[in-house]
């Protein structure tokens, strides 16, 4: 049996919720969902700048529970990218 799933401290609320690539035709691209927590993950992994074990502490998670957070970002981040895929970012596990 799994181990209770804890909230992720969220510290920085995303102005824009969804990015894309433009488009000319009458078909709107696929989306991708990045939840909230993936979204501050990479946030302050890769934009902050900080280490794995500072990001955690932040977030009120694990190491390893962040750098599966990181992962699946960065993932779905790259999916997006190279599928021309609209990125959305709401839902997950997370506080304010």
């Amino acid at each position: 049996m799994p181990g209770r799933r804890r909230c992720r401290r969220v510290g920085f609320w995303p102005t824009f919720t969804s990015f894309g690539p433009a488009t000319t035709g009458s078909t709107e691209p696929e989306e991708t969902i990045l939840t909230v927590d993936e979204f501050e993950a990479v946030r302050l992994k890769d934009l902050e700048g900080l280490d794995q074990s500072e990001c955690a502490a932040l977030m009120e998670i694990s190491q390893p529970t962040f750098h599966r957070l990181v992962i699946s970002a960065r993932k779905k981040i790259a999916d997006a990218l190279t599928h021309g895929k609209t990125i959305r970012i709401k839902g997950g596990h997370y506080r304010f």
